[in-house]
């Protein structure tokens, strides 16, 4: 047990930390005012930038930066191969959508992520403490350019062989993430995503005595007992974002952090149906209907993803929890609504009690 706290204290020491949590880089759930409030309990502040071009990824920072001195990574998502386009399958997952929410028009499937390469770009100017990736390995000129400027990358893997590939490509820390965790699954294979199912109590022990760099293990952790647990397995630190999306600065809608607090582990479902890739969400209506034998096979990423932007805009905008994209991993129902300086606190305060 002693050797847990002292590997976990050497780790924060590198990143400037002063508790091991690190919240979980959520593209579309990354307000500043989370960040800067795990930031400030002594933890690490994320940004999942997906989604965010240049410009919002450098304002992200500097907002963040005005808000807290505390360290923080930003996440970006290895692109993956041009999707293959099916014009009669489309039709079929526009119409399904149809009864979910406004028409789609064909031209939704068209929208394209930001460019990786300019997102690259703004991640070096921005300088956070570590970069992270999913999905994938970085680039060897990016993960060059991002060692010569002291920026760590940080990988996340969901196997074993992934995890070797990652640290024999440079990486400085391994995120092992659990069939466990909420939203998308970070497979490098997009097509093994949903077969690939790895518990994080059978990962993070497997990683670790596979690589030479400090692991940090995600998914299914949201209290004391499961940040100690990780730990005494073998990880450095936790990585936790269902566990802080009831959280006030976390600003999800109402719907979404009522039905986490009343979520079991067996009420959340591994889907392609919101985006085209695998992601664990709770178990609404829509999934349901759209994981059922007689619904139309999803759209590839991120083709499915602009079909679906109509019907997850329109839940939002009523709070409506059976057409949203609610992301949840299994762990949900032990998420608190206090504030994520509290929860952060108190997971350790709890974890070091039991290690020690």
């Amino acid at each position: 047990m002693t050797s847990a706290l002292a590997r976990a204290d050497t780790f924060c020491k590198r990143f400037g930390l002063r508790i091991p949590v690190v919240l979980g880089p959520m593209a579309g759930a990354s307000p500043t005012s989370l960040s800067a409030a795990v930031a400030n309990a002594g933890g690490m502040g994320a940004c999942g930038a997906l989604l965010m071009p240049p410009s919002e990824i450098l304002s992200w920072a500097a907002e963040l930066r005005a808000m807290t001195s505390g360290p923080f990574q930003i996440n970006l998502w290895v692109p993956d191969p041009a999707p293959e386009r099916d014009a009669v399958q489309e039709a079929a997952v526009r119409a399904f959508l149809s009864h979910w929410g406004p028409e789609v028009p064909a031209a939704a499937g068209d929208r394209t992520p930001p460019d990786f390469a300019l997102q690259c770009e703004a991640v070096l100017q921005a300088a956070p403490v570590a970069a992270s990736s999913v999905m994938g390995l970085y680039p060897p000129e990016f993960v060059a350019r991002l060692k010569a400027r002291g920026i760590a990358w940080w990988a996340t893997i969901t196997t074993v062989a992934e995890a070797r590939a990652a640290a024999r490509a440079g990486a400085d820390v391994i995120v092992a993430q659990g069939m466990e965790a909420g939203g998308h699954r970070g497979a490098f294979d997009a097509r093994r995503a949903t077969t690939d199912l790895i518990g994080l109590c059978a990962l993070v022990p497997a990683v670790a005595d596979a690589v030479d760099v400090p692991v940090v293990a995600a998914g299914g952790i949201a209290d004391g007992r499961g940040l100690s647990a990780a730990l005494h397995l073998g990880a450095s630190a936790v990585q936790i974002g269902t566990g802080f999306l009831r959280c006030p600065e976390a600003r999800i809608p109402q719907a979404w952090a009522d039905a986490l607090g009343r979520t079991a582990p067996e009420d959340t479902v591994l889907s392609r149906v919101f985006s085209g890739r695998a992601g664990r969400s709770l178990t609404t209506a829509y999934t349901r209907a759209a994981t059922s034998p007689d619904a139309p096979t999803p759209a590839p990423y991120p083709v499915q993803r602009g079909l679906t932007q109509a019907m997850r805009d329109a839940a939002n905008g009523a709070d409506d929890i059976d057409r949203m994209q609610a992301w949840a991993g299994q762990s949900a129902m032990l998420a608190s609504p206090k504030p994520a300086a509290i929860v952060a606190e108190t997971m350790w305060e709890a974890a070091r009690a039991q290690l020690r």
